[in-house]
């Protein structure tokens, strides 16, 4: 990419004064008794995304008005030969319940769905990218930034718990979500081609610049230069005389389509991926807490800084895999 990109604004780093005086509010958390079976989400760096099987042995003191937990988890040991459980004290909003079996006993999965797959003594959030023989499915994890062969046995559908209910893949009066996924493929699959751009077209470019990576600008295609590489032009950056909206080159691998508009009518929840507006660029994080209706802290991986946005300034993340867009349909069916 273009030495000319180092002119964009900072990525996030800093904190704005109007969030840092946003007043966090606590939303009013469940109940977890002592002796609930339940599962914990890590908050750890490289380990965001994954759940553990705990019990609750204390709950939140009266006299407290932090709703924290003290829970031990069922497999993982202070010592290697695994005679003490590790205790530990974490945040209501990072238990959920044991998500509920699934009601048929031929389990099975398309690329495309959503996941949780059983990983270190965990569950791991992912994305079924390929179907392979015997049983066995490659999953792409996030956090990770690759793809592992999981057996059939060893993966779940990946179900949110929000308002006290788990929300299914499949619930009644919620739309297919192969179905709604095709629908928005289809929309996008009419004005182009995996990774074939034309004259005109509406686009997103990423940079694997340090500083820059997990960031999407908008931009439209000028022209083809070669087989693979275009010209672009950038809707929101401009040149360092900022006589003109700046121009460079990028190869296909670093441009996409534009996301298919996602309307969170009511709020993201904890540990959703989202893209952040940020300097006029896109950035890829993860709902680390949640403040508000309207404001929420997001976690950015790249430089492991956590800033506060509004929800006009989030939109959930899509990964665009193979000329499909991934996404978590049945999420947005029914928060839509």
């Amino acid at each position: 990419m273009s030495s000319r990109r180092r002119r964009r604004r900072r990525p996030p780093g800093e904190e704005d004064e109007e969030a840092q005086q946003h007043q966090q509010q606590q939303q009013p958390p469940p109940n977890f008794e002592v002796g609930t079976l339940v599962e914990i989400a890590s908050t750890d760096d490289g380990f965001r995304g994954s759940w553990y099987a705990a019990t609750v042995i204390r709950g939140p003191s009266p006299r407290s008005s932090s709703a924290s937990y003290v829970v031990e988890f069922q497999e993982i040991y202070e010592d290697e030969a695994g005679t003490r459980r590790v205790t530990e004290e974490v945040e209501e909003s990072q238990i959920r319940p044991i998500p509920p079996n699934e009601p048929n006993v031929k389990r099975d999965f398309e690329v495309g769905d959503e996941v949780e797959a059983r990983q270190n003594d965990g569950w791991w959030e992912g994305v079924v990218v390929e179907r392979l023989r015997g049983g066995r499915f490659g999953v792409l994890f996030e956090e990770w930034r690759e793809r592992v062969v999981s057996k059939v046995e060893d993966l779940r559908l990946n179900r949110k718990w929000v308002h006290g209910s788990w929300l299914p893949p499949s619930a009644a009066g919620v739309e297919d979500p192969q179905k709604a996924q095709s629908q928005l493929e289809m929309k996008v699959a009419k004005k182009m081609k995996s990774n074939e751009f034309t004259r005109g077209t509406p686009v997103e470019v990423s940079s694997d610049e340090d500083g820059y990576r997990g960031a999407w600008f908008a931009a439209v295609v000028v022209e083809e230069v070669s087989k693979g590489k275009y010209l672009v032009e950038y809707e929101n950056l401009r040149t360092e005389d900022n006589a003109e909206f700046l121009k460079e080159e990028a190869d296909a691998l670093h441009i996409r389509p534009c996301p298919p508009e996602i309307v969170v009518a009511d709020h993201f929840n904890l540990f959703d991926e989202v893209d952040a507006l940020y300097n006029d660029g896109w950035w890829v994080g993860v709902v680390s807490k949640v403040l508000s209706k309207s404001w929420y802290v997001v976690y950015f991986r790249d430089t492991k800084e956590e800033l506060e946005f509004r929800h006009s300034n989030l939109r959930l993340h899509q990964e665009w895999i193979g000329g499909r867009w991934m996404i978590a349909s049945f999420v947005q069916k029914t928060r839509a």
